[in-house]
């Protein structure tokens, strides 16, 4: 499998040491601009979803690999956003049938200062109230919380990302939701799609 392209690297991973150029990379400068545009949402969804920085970079950059080997097959593709989602979500699936009796372990505080909720307000203490209970719901109503919730995805899309009828994540989204509700000490979840960006996508 080859890996992420120098750009996609730089982009995803700023700490990556520069490697060499691939010689495929100005054929695909094109996907590469436009996987760019959607990593830092791919981040910041890993980082939620698997409540672990190390773990989420893992993931995203299995997915970004992933996708860059199938480049051939990038003609096929019409919706960008969801094909990387969706490889995303099979990435994970395999982490978990790996780990499977492997326990969610979230550092709050390090999530909430990564997804940069200005401190001393009440929005960070509503956002830590929110990680420590999304941590708790089962990963499948996990998913389409922050599909739906906060990267905005309709129910057709969450369904097509996660492979499943638009009926089953209209459920998965109503029981994550009154679970959150019962786990958040101010009785309903924070508004999810106020979060644009994650420290790391900082300049």
């Amino acid at each position: 499998m080859k890996p992420p392209s120098k750009r996609i690297r730089d982009a995803a991973f700023p700490s990556t040491p520069r490697v060499r150029p691939s010689p495929a990379a100005p054929a695909r400068a094109g996907i590469d601009q436009e996987m760019i545009a959607h990593i830092a949402a791919l981040r910041r969804y890993a980082l939620l979803l698997v409540g672990e920085a190390h773990d989420a970079d893992d993931l995203v950059q299995e997915a970004l690999a992933r996708v860059l080997a199938r480049t051939r097959s990038w003609t096929r593709v019409r919706d960008v956003r969801s094909y990387l989602f969706t490889t995303l979500h099979h990435v994970f699936i395999d982490a978990m049938r790996r780990r499977r009796h492997v326990r969610m372990a979230v550092d709050v505080d390090e999530i909430v200062d990564r997804l940069a909720v200005p401190a001393g307000q009440l929005d960070r203490l509503a956002w830590r109230d929110f990680v420590r209970a999304l941590a708790t719901i089962p990963a499948e109503q996990r998913e389409v919380v922050l599909l739906v919730g906060m990267e905005g995805m309709s129910y057709a899309e969450a369904a097509r990302v996660l492979g499943v009828p638009i009926g089953t994540v209209m459920s998965r989204l109503s029981r994550g939701r009154e679970a959150l509700r019962r786990l958040t000490h101010r009785g309903a979840p924070v508004r999810l799609r106020v979060v644009g960006r994650t420290r790391r996508d900082d300049p």
